[in-house]
C-alpha cells in the first residue's frame, strides 16, 4: 500500500492488532492474579491496628465523600470521552502516522482504568471498606498504576514524535507505522511486567479497630520494604525519567520554532506545540507529579520508619493521578487533525439536523394554520 507516508502498515490492521494483543494480554494477566488470590482466602487479609489520625482520615467525608465524587466525574467524564477516541483512531482516521497510534495505545490504556473505577466508588462510599476480595482489589490497583505509567510513556512518545515531526518533518513522514506499533507492545510489555510486584503481596488489609477491610490504603510492616522499593523504582523510572525527557523535547521543540517564525505554516504548528505543551504540563502538575512525590516521600519515610504525617494528602493525590484520564483527549484534540475535524463534523450535522428539524416544525405549523 503506498502512501504519504511511505510503505508502512496498514493503519487499522495495524491499530487493531496492537490494541487487540494489548487487551488480551491485559485480561489474561488480570485472569491468573485473581485465580491465584482466589487459591489464597484465609492468609490474604491481616488484622491491624491504626492510629486515631489514620482512622480519622478513613472515616472522614474527604474520604467518603469527596473522593468518590472526583471518581464517579473520572468515570462519567472518561469513559465516553476515551471509547469515542478509540472509535475516531480506530475507523475515522485518515492520515497514517505514529502519533495516531500511540494516542490509541493512550486512548486503550486510559479506558482499562476506568472501566474499573465503579469499584472504587464503591469503596469509599461504604466507608473505605472492601468487600469484592482481594483478587479484585489486586485488578483494581494494578490497572490503576498501570494506567498512570502506561501513560506517561506514550505521552512521552507522543512528545517526541511531534518534536522529530517539528525538526525533521521530511524523515518522520518517512517512517514506517511498524516501529510505533512495535514501541507501544514494548511499553505494554514493560507496564505488565512492571506492575507484577502489585500482585505478589497483600493489598487488602483487615483494620481491627475500625472493623473494615482496606484496600492498598494500608501497608502491613512485613511487606514496607518490598513496597517502598516497588514505589520507589516506579516513581524514578515511570515519572522522573518520562518527565524530564518531555521538558527536554519542548525546549528543544520550541528553540526550533522560533527560529522559523517567518513561515506562516511553522506559526501556526508553534501554536498547536504551544497548546499541547500546556496540556502535558497541566497533566503532570496536576495529575502525576503530586502522586509520585507523595509516594517517594511517603514509601522513604515509610522504609526509615519514621512517622508518617501527611496519610490524607497522599490519598489525595493519587485522586488526582486519576484525572489524566479526563485530561487526554485535549491532548488528541491539540494533536490530531482527524479527531479535530470529527468532532467538527459532529456539530455541523448537528447543526443542520436542528436546522431541518425547526424548519419541519414551521411548515407543520403553517399548514395547520
Amino acid at each position: 500500500m503506498s502512501t504519504a507516508w511511505g510503505r508502512g502498515l496498514d493503519f487499522p490492521k495495524s491499530i487493531t492488532s496492537s490494541l487487540v494483543f494489548n487487551v488480551l494480554s491485559c485480561r489474561l494477566f488480570a485472569w491468573l492474579q485473581v485465580t491465584k488470590s482466589l487459591t489464597r482466602v484465609g492468609i490474604s487479609v491481616r488484622d491491624v491496628s491504626i492510629s486515631v489520625r489514620d482512622e480519622t482520615v478513613l472515616k472522614c467525608p474527604l474520604t467518603t465523600v469527596f473522593l468518590p465524587i472526583v471518581y464517579i466525574i473520572v468515570f462519567v467524564v472518561g469513559l465516553p470521552a476515551n471509547a469515542l477516541a478509540l472509535w475516531v483512531f480506530l475507523f475515522r482516521t485518515k492520515k497514517k502516522n505514529p502519533s495516531s497510534i500511540f494516542m490509541a495505545n493512550l486512548a486503550l490504556c486510559d479506558l482499562l482504568f476506568v472501566i474499573w473505577i465503579p469499584l472504587k466508588i464503591a469503596y469509599h462510599f461504604n466507608g473505605n471498606n472492601w468487600i469484592y476480595g482481594e483478587g479484585l482489589c489486586k485488578v483494581l490497583v494494578g490497572f490503576f498504576y498501570a494506567n498512570m505509567y502506561c501513560s506517561t510513556a506514550f505521552i512521552t512518545c507522543i512528545s517526541i514524535q511531534r518534536y522529530w515531526g517539528v525538526v525533521q518533518p521530511l524523515s518522520w513522514q518517512r517512517k514506517d507505522n511498524a516501529v510505533s506499533v512495535a514501541v507501544s507492545v514494548l511499553i505494554w510489555l514493560a507496564v505488565w511486567v512492571l506492575t507484577t510486584p502489585l500482585f505478589l503481596y497483600d493489598q487488602t488489609v483487615r483494620v481491627i479497630n475500625m472493623d473494615i477491610v482496606t484496600c492498598h490504603d494500608v501497608t502491613l510492616r512485613s511487606q514496607r520494604e518490598l513496597a517502598a522499593g516497588y514505589f520507589l523504582t516506579m516513581g524514578i523510572l515511570g515519572f522522573v525519567v518520562p518527565a524530564a525527557v518531555c521538558v527536554v523535547a519542548y525546549v528543544l521543540m520550541l528553540k526550533a520554532l522560533r527560529s522559523s517564525m517567518t513561515d506562516e505554516a511553522i506559526a501556526k504548528k508553534r501554536r498547536k506545540a504551544v497548546a499541547l505543551i500546556i496540556t502535558v504540563l497541566v497533566m503532570f502538575l496536576v495529575c502525576f507529579s503530586p502522586s509520585n512525590i507523595m509516594l517517594l516521600v511517603h514509601y522513604s519515610l515509610l522504609l526509615d520508619q519514621r512517622t508518617i504525617t501527611g496519610y490524607g494528602f497522599n490519598i489525595i493525590t493519587l485522586c488526582l493521578a486519576s484525572l489524566n484520564s479526563c485530561i487526554d483527549p485535549f491532548v488528541y484534540y491539540f494533536i490530531s487533525e482527524d479527531f479535530g475535524e470529527h468532532r467538527k463534523a459532529e456539530r455541523i450535522r448537528l447543526s443542520f439536523s436542528a436546522l431541518k428539524n425547526s424548519g419541519t416544525s414551521r411548515k407543520n405549523k403553517s399548514s395547520s394554520c
